[in-house]
């Protein structure tokens, strides 16, 4: 099987955050679409006036496919400082170590600047 990351095709999902601030459903229908493509990327956009997000997933559907999961994870409140962003890249680092076959991440903050990582992991 090829794990080529370049990739050209895209998918579009859009709906609210969850209750705890996470993609919730959103997740579980990227994971759903993906069953039977090789997905690449994800990216996440919080629009704040809508309190909606928008997940891109990236993928190839020349490739053979793999399962995939979407994870989100709760980084808490960071400010805009040297010391907060070499903070926030160490937790980063330790929970892509937990969840692990790391595909793709992506961050969003949300309008209570709360900073939320998404990982793209393969099964």
């Amino acid at each position: 099987m090829s794990l080529q990351q370049v990739h050209g095709k895209f998918k579009v999902f859009a709906g609210p955050l969850a209750a705890d601030k996470t993609l919730g459903k959103l997740a579980d229908d990227v994971a759903a679409f993906a069953k039977d493509k090789a997905a690449k990327s994800i990216g996440v956009e919080y629009l704040e006036s809508l309190k909606q997000l928008v997940v891109t997933l990236g993928y190839r559907d020349d490739e053979e496919a793999y399962p995939v999961e979407v994870k989100t994870v709760l980084m808490g409140k960071h400010e805009i400082t040297a010391d907060s962003l070499h903070k926030l890249e160490d937790e980063m680092t330790a929970a892509s170590k937990k969840i692990g076959n790391v595909i793709c991440h992506e961050l969003y903050v949300t309008d209570e600047h709360d900073y939320l990582m998404v990982f793209l992991v393969r099964k």
